[in-house]
């Protein structure tokens, strides 16, 4: 579905747990070669939310939202009393009840307010926006949008690599932990960015997942039953193309051309892929906004990264697209973004 109604970007903010964990810190608990990360996957570091050398959790989900979400409305001028909605999109809640939504809520001293919480992959943060828009466009004034993922119960690089499945050590490899949060209002009250379209779309109709994360409770277990798995294969295969449908159809809906578009924010899966997804889209890569070799693949984090880097580098009347391409059952969400005149909203992490 395709939605033209305009709203803003009023405020953005990220959390990233701790100091960046190199490719030598996490190569060295694995026992792999020193460059086999950077070569396989293209990632340089990334931030943990737990200790690498100890295992012991530093930072849940809630405390990064949280985290984000306060510097996002900082950054916009928000009081929490000024909101009319929350709305959260992780894959790696911290307990399934309470949500992890209903606990940023409370963190950020908010109340009497609707605190939806999206399971989702990567497209999590436009499908998020979409919610948020279709509620402003319904009459509410202000909101809040956040996103992030956590590795800890998936990543033990404490194991060393012969002891990990392949997934397990690509995963350990590609991996980051991050929230990113965008304050959004219907009125563009000092706001530095306007979504002119955003795009979400199912496109795994007969198709196989691309990606499994499972949640495996304490009664029922299930011998060989996969909880993360990534069909690396047809990430490569689809994903690029996926992406470069995704470019021409938002070109399209906002009758943009090419050479109109300052900076394109691609899909955040990994370095090598981040490489392969620009020359499909046959843009010039100094129009990339892309972190994901500094801090990993972030999961509902990473769109949201990449629009608080936008808000603080563009000038007015640049114009942006953002890509997402989530392999989990494919499906793909995008914004047209511009840039207008105000002050800067992106808060320091």
């Amino acid at each position: 579905m395709r939605t033209t109604q305009q709203f803003f970007v009023a405020g953005t903010g990220i959390a990233l747990p701790g100091r960046p964990v190199s490719n030598g810190t996490v190569a060295d608990l694995l026992g792999l070669a020193g460059d086999w990360i950077e070569r396989s996957v293209g990632t340089r570091s990334r931030h943990f939310c737990w200790d690498p050398a100890t295992g012991n959790l530093t930072h849940s989900l809630a405390d990064l939202c949280a985290e984000a979400g306060s510097a996002a409305l900082d950054a916009a001028g928000l009081a929490g009393g000024g909101l009319d909605f929350l709305v959260l999109s992780t894959a790696t809640p911290d307990t399934l009840l309470p949500t992890t939504a209903t606990v940023v809520a409370d963190r950020l001293g908010l109340r009497d307010l609707p605190a939806y919480q999206l399971q989702a992959g990567s497209s999590g943060p436009v499908q998020a926006l979409d919610v948020a828009g279709a509620l402003l466009a319904g009459g509410l004034r202000a909101g809040l949008v956040i996103g992030g993922d956590v590795t800890d119960r998936f990543l033990d690089v404490s194991r060393p690599a012969a002891l990990l499945s392949p997934e397990e050590l690509y995963a350990s490899a590609l991996l980051g932990d991050a929230a990113g949060a965008a304050a959004v209002t219907a009125r563009p009250e000092g706001a530095a960015l306007t979504v002119h379209t955003r795009l979400h779309r199912f496109m795994g109709l007969g198709r196989a997942p691309g990606l499994i994360i499972d949640w495996s409770g304490s009664v029922r277990t299930e011998p060989g039953r996969r909880m993360l798995y990534e069909d690396h294969d047809a990430v490569r295969e689809h994903v690029p193309g996926l992406a470069a449908g995704l470019l021409d159809d938002l070109l399209a809906g906002t009758g943009w051309r090419r050479e109109d578009i300052a900076y394109v924010l691609p899909p955040e899966l990994s370095g090598r892929m981040t490489a392969r997804i620009s020359d499909r889209l046959g843009l010039d890569r100094s129009r990339e906004l892309s972190g994901v070799t500094e801090h990993g693949n972030t999961g509902n984090a990473a769109a949201l990264l990449q629009l608080h880097r936008l808000a603080a580098e563009s000038t007015a009347g640049e114009r942006a697209l953002a890509l997402t391409v989530e392999p989990g059952k494919w499906v793909v969400g995008g914004l047209a973004l511009e840039r207008t005149a105000g002050a800067p909203t992106a808060a320091a992490p």
